[in-house]
């Protein structure tokens, strides 16, 4: 091909034989590493995933319906939108037999065929791709989004028809103005409702109070528009992420491609912050998140492949860095239910689960070559870069997670890896299982 360096085409071929290769190994080893899979392929890539908290299940079946937000990438002058999709997942009490892997479907957990389904449930007309969607957990029907315009849109979806009309507009609830530019960070107050925050390419953080908005009552098939009730100026650089403290209704953290870590307080000033770490990693900084259990405890993801735990009391340098992706971390994110597991996902394909209570533990020499003792699991279904991940709150150890390549997994590693392997009391299982982790790397 013109303008492609022979050595560059030959690169690439070597690492697609690579990552199909990888995949075949993880694909004959996904029945001693998980209890669940489930792959779909969507017609477009989603660069956002959440889990909401809402499951039903119907009298006599052995499965339970949970619903997850999706965006779309769409190229050139397709429509985007903003979708909800249902996910049809075991119940606890459902008899799973994890041997038993569909090689078409890519599902395992002896629950392939009609029951185990994703659908496309709702889809509302969206401007642009849809960078990221976050539900505000007061309200699950209300969601966030970013879009390649400075504006963050709040739809409620209970009023939107589930299906658009052809060729109708993009007619989000509200249209929060202040920025200038895109961005990808977006986080509702877990404390207080109606709160919202971004970041963006700008450099700046908004806040908008909507509690006021959205008593107002604008005309049917139109966008209020609300502008920021403050901005926080601090970073040098596009602000990558934003989060909302989950303890200290005031408080709330953002990052960017300045590698700052900067901590804020809205009763201060507009450009006072109440912490900051000039160099908080050596690349830029893409993820942030605080801990839902320990105040004090927060986590940052960035481009030089690592996540640095930090403590707010002393700021001065982090806790611990967590080694073992090989790319820039695009996502981090503490699991909702045990406030020891973390998980992080990036441009090396992978989804990396942690248990930082096992950071220093000993090893031995064979282990070790795996990763730190605190890597507890890679998830290595992915073949393309993976832009989000989120954890179920609803099914513990449940992970979705969505890759550039339209692919999004549902996956759940096999108990006796979280549980400790002697619970199980089966040696050939864990034999099996060292093996399919090494295979695995």
């Amino acid at each position: 091909e013109k303008g492609v360096p022979r050595r560059a085409m030959a690169e690439d071929e070597v690492d697609e034989r690579m990552v199909s290769e990888e995949y075949k190994i993880w694909k004959k080893n996904t029945p001693f590493l998980y209890d669940v899979v489930m792959t779909h392929a969507l017609e477009w890539p989603s660069l956002t995933v959440q889990w909401l908290p809402e499951v039903t299940r119907s009298d006599g079946k052995d499965y339970e319906v949970h619903k997850v937000i999706l965006g779309t990438h769409t190229s050139g002058s397709e429509q985007n939108h903003l979708m909800i999709a249902t996910v049809n997942m075991p119940a606890p009490d459902a008899e799973v037999d994890a041997r038993k892997y569909e090689d078409e479907k890519g599902e395992l957990g002896g629950f392939g065929g009609r029951e185990a389904r994703i659908d496309i449930k709702i889809k509302i007309n969206h401007d642009g791709e849809v960078n990221r969607a976050r539900y505000m957990p007061q309200n699950p029907f209300v969601i966030a989004t970013k879009s390649p315009s400075a504006d963050v849109l709040v739809f409620d979806v209970a009023k939107h028809p589930s299906m658009p009309e052809e060729k109708s507009p993009c007619t989000p609830q509200f249209r929060c103005t202040g920025h200038e530019k895109e961005g990808y960070g977006l986080s509702w107050s877990p404390l207080k409702e109606w709160h919202l925050l971004s970041g963006s390419d700008d450099c700046n953080v908004c806040f908008w109070d909507l509690r006021d908005a959205k008593t107002a009552v604008s005309k049917k098939g139109e966008s209020m528009s609300v502008a920021a009730t403050a901005t926080r100026t601090g970073h040098t650089a596009g602000v990558q992420d934003v989060q909302w403290h989950a303890h200290n209704e005031q408080m709330f953290g953002s990052v960017g491609d300045d590698k700052q870590l900067l901590i804020w307080d809205l009763r201060e000033a507009s450009d006072v912050t109440s912490s900051a770490v000039p160099e908080a990693h050596s690349m830029d900084i893409n993820c942030l998140s605080f801990s839902p259990y320990d105040p004090f405890l927060l986590a940052t993801g960035s481009s030089d492949t690592t996540v640095k735990l930090w403590d707010m009391r002393n700021l001065k340098s982090c806790l611990h860095e967590l080694a073992g992706h090989t790319k820039e971390v695009y996502q981090v994110q503490w699991a909702p239910f045990n406030e020891t597991i973390l998980g992080s996902c990036g441009a090396d394909r992978r989804v990396h689960i942690w248990d930082i209570s096992r950071i220093g533990e000993e090893q031995s020499a064979e282990d070790a070559e795996d990763g730190p003792p605190e890597l507890l699991f890679i998830h290595g279904g992915h073949t393309s870069k993976v832009s989000d991940f989120s954890f179920n709150a609803r099914d513990e150890w449940s992970v979705m997670s969505v890759s550039e390549d339209n692919i999004m997994q549902m996956w759940q590693m096999a108990e006796s890896i979280y549980a400790g392997e002697e619970d199980e009391g089966d040696e050939a299982d864990d034999e099996e299982l060292e093996e399919a982790e090494e295979d695995e790397e």
